[in-house]
């Protein structure tokens, strides 16, 4: 493979953004300068001129589902379709997880690996943990030397398995968990507000009806449960797609007791309300949390622009328009949405474009910052020296419109059909490879490779 030379192109990290050269050698990043002589490199280097172009790290979307097999049926992207829309992101690595099939946590993680083996762009895991086990320390630190930082769970979908209903046994896996030094990662809706109002609901099931029947108080409710376990453990806790104002205030509440709480939202608890939920297409919307309220959205940003919230990810769970559209029952309606691909592009519209966000804190929020709270920094989610050369050339200057027919998933449709956005990815490097450019998607399948999480 020839060295690639980056030229002139704004360079940007979390501290500054500065017009510099970037040389790539073999997956590595080799030098980064104020200017690299073309001349004094070997002939057949090649070069890239970024006048005009954004260099940025590449995007890590740290929730993500890809072919997720769930209620018996698969989601739209598979690993190959994932890795692809991904590309077109600027999206170089993504986080996605491991379920528990309750017999070994270990047996469950490297089940997923060989599953993902067709990735085409880099990949770490989060594992689930839906039971507790006498030995869970010991299980535990088995996936720790596998390369896993993180886990998953629940406060909800007791009625599926994968709550942890005792508060004890919850309590003994996040003190194994410190003691380990992984992180625990929560999906919080608290269960018992969600039965409560199920078992007496005398409405009807339609989409609308989602966004009742998982009310933000049961998301409030669950944040301070395990926050508060968090608090008497002294250890972090990571709330995963933040989506109402209630929730959020539980997050301060936390704060102001002294408890470290890291949050990751989304663009859809960011820019989607309820009202999509109504019509023909409401099933199309149907995701767990729901959609909330306009009120919602305007506070989450506002936490956004004010540093309360650490990672935007888009928790990518796609199945096709005929998917989503066989049950207009909100109960058996597949819950999820694509978002990878229009990440970045949502992001810089309303945070840079706005003039509300530097493009530096887009970065944090989106590459670095995932990066460093699940162990994969520096290799990835920096443009230091020596470390993996995922690079994203950017150009924040187009204007296009998001449409299922200028995105890549095999979904056949985008939430955020018709919004008009400004700035656009038009090369993606994956360790010193080119896998999409000039709207060509060039990954090769298998070429993925596993991050192992280091603490």
């Amino acid at each position: 493979m020839s060295d690639i030379l980056i030229k002139n192109g704004l360079v940007v990290d979390t501290e500054w953004m500065r017009h510099y050269d970037i040389l790539i050698s073999g997956s590595k990043i080799r030098r980064v300068a104020p200017s690299i002589d073309a001349a004094l490199l070997p002939n057949d280097t090649s070069v890239i001129h970024a006048d005009g172009l954004c260099v940025l790290p590449g995007i890590i979307d740290a929730h993500t589902h890809y072919h997720l097999v769930s209620r018996g049926t698969v989601t739209a992207d598979s690993f190959e379709e994932g890795s692809r829309l991904a590309a077109f992101g600027g999206v170089t690595t993504v986080v996605d997880f491991a379920d528990d099939n309750k017999v070994s946590l270990l047996d469950s993680l490297h089940s997923r690996r060989r599953e993902m083996v067709p990735m085409a762009i880099d990949y770490a895991l989060h594992q689930g943990v839906y039971k507790y086990r006498s030995d869970i320390r010991k299980e535990l630190e088995s996936i720790r030397r596998a390369g896993i930082g993180t886990l998953k769970m629940f406060t909800t979908y007791k009625d599926v398995g994968y709550l942890v209903d005792d508060r004890n046994e919850l309590k003994e896996i996040f003190r194994a968990a410190k003691d380990l030094g992984l992180m625990v990662s929560v999906h919080s809706e608290d269960d018992g507000i969600i039965t409560r109002i199920s078992s007496s609901w005398k409405g009807t099931y339609t989409p609308s009806d989602h966004a009742d029947l998982r009310p933000p108080e049961a998301e409030a409710a669950a944040i301070e449960y395990v926050g508060g376990i968090a608090g008497e453990l002294d250890m972090p806790i990571y709330i995963v797609h933040l989506s109402s104002k209630k929730g959020l205030e539980s997050v301060r509440k936390l704060r102001m007791e002294g408890v470290k709480v890291i949050v990751e939202t989304t663009p859809h608890y960011l820019f989607l309300t309820r009202e999509k939920l109504s019509g023909p297409d409401g099933p199309l919307y149907v995701m767990t949390p729901p959609l909330r309220t306009k009120e919602d959205n305007e506070a989450l940003q506002e936490a956004l622009l004010n540093g309360e919230i650490q990672v935007v990810a888009t928790d990518h769970c796609s199945f096709t328009r005929e998917q989503k559209l066989e049950s207009n029952d909100c109960r058996t309606i597949y819950p999820g949405i694509p978002g990878t691909e229009e990440l970045l592009p949502l992001l810089h519209t309303f945070g840079v474009t706005s003039g509300r966000l530097s493009l530096s804190q887009i970065v944090n929020l989106l590459s670095t910052g995932p990066a460093k709270i699940f162990g994969l920094y520096p290799e990835k989610g920096s443009l230091e020296v020596g470390t993996d050369a995922d690079i994203t050339l950017f150009n924040p200057d187009i204007s296009w419109t998001l449409s299922k027919d200028t995105l890549h998933s095999a979904s056949g449709y985008t939430a955020y059909e018709g919004f008009s956005v400004t700035g656009k990815v038009v090369m993606t490097y994956l360790r010193g490879r080119l896998v999409m450019g000039d709207g060509i998607y060039l990954g090769l399948k298998g070429d993925g490779k596993f991050l192992r999480a280091k603490r």
